[in-house]
């Protein structure tokens, strides 16, 4: 058997409507798991959830809109993914926001704790509700995609730098505590990925070729780049890892180019 066969599992991806989680719901559907699509609208799940199905000629993914600040949301996306296709086996917590730019001296309370709320508390919900699956079967492989800003301050992002700072500790807090089931628990810190979230950084020509001047491999990532990584952290490939961080950034913490 591959190392990266995830035929017979489940995966729940948030965040996977595009982008990052699109990307890695996609391969991992490709190695065998069964997907489920989720993110804020329900009309983008579908549309995922359909290319997915139709790719594989068979049920291999359901759509199911939830936000992510909801924690009864998030509760009914268990169940019904349960109801389809049974205990989760794979838990990647993509999605997070970010509602601010600019100076911490100008962010209002409320921006900052949506900022928590929805990439760090949201996350603590989303493994709390994986858990109770994954120690039934003494199995089980949850991933959050952090930041490279989790390691490093920012003029302008400093806030959403804070949340995948703390998402870096969670990840070793419950790798801690769910180790002992047989649960792996790692982040994916990914570097500027053509997103939608680094779309100014990339849609304009200058701006790409700066920061891709700054990289060592010289471009920017693409989301395949981060799939590949969660279907390493979903499989047995990945089986004797748990609590770490994984940064795919194309070089760019490895030092400065002069």
């Amino acid at each position: 058997m591959s190392l990266f066969d995830l035929t017979g599992k489940t995966a729940i991806i948030t965040g996977s409507s595009r982008g990052i989680g699109r990307a890695i719901a996609e391969q991992l559907a490709r190695q065998g798991a069964r997907v489920v699509i989720s993110s804020r609208t329900q009309s983008d799940c579908d549309a995922v959830a359909d290319a997915i199905n139709h790719t594989h000629g068979e049920q291999r993914a359901m759509a199911m809109a939830a936000s992510i600040s909801s924690n009864s949301d998030l509760e009914a996306l268990f169940a019904q993914t349960r109801s389809t296709f049974g205990p989760v086996d794979i838990l990647v917590c993509n999605a997070a926001s970010n509602p601010h730019y600019g100076s911490m001296d100008t962010i209002s309370d409320e921006q900052f704790r949506k900022v928590l709320n929805n990439n760090v508390i949201s996350n603590h919900w989303l493994i709390q509700l994986a858990l109770p699956d994954m120690r039934a079967k003494q199995d089980g492989s949850i991933i959050v995609v952090s930041s490279i800003g989790g390691l490093r301050g920012s003029e302008t992002i400093g806030a959403y730098n804070i949340s995948k700072a703390a998402d870096f500790q969670l990840v070793r807090n419950y790798a801690l505590e769910a180790g002992p089931q047989n649960i792996r628990v790692n982040a994916i810190a990914p570097g500027v990925v053509k997103t939608d979230f680094a779309r100014a950084l990339w849609e304009d020509p200058k701006a790409e070729a700066a920061v891709s001047k700054r990289t060592p491999l010289r471009r920017l990532g693409e989301p395949d780049d981060i799939a590949g990584a969660a279907v390493y952290l979903a499989g047995r490939a990945g089986a004797w890892m748990t609590g770490q961080m994984m940064v795919i950034d194309g070089g760019v913490t490895a030092g400065v180019l002069v």
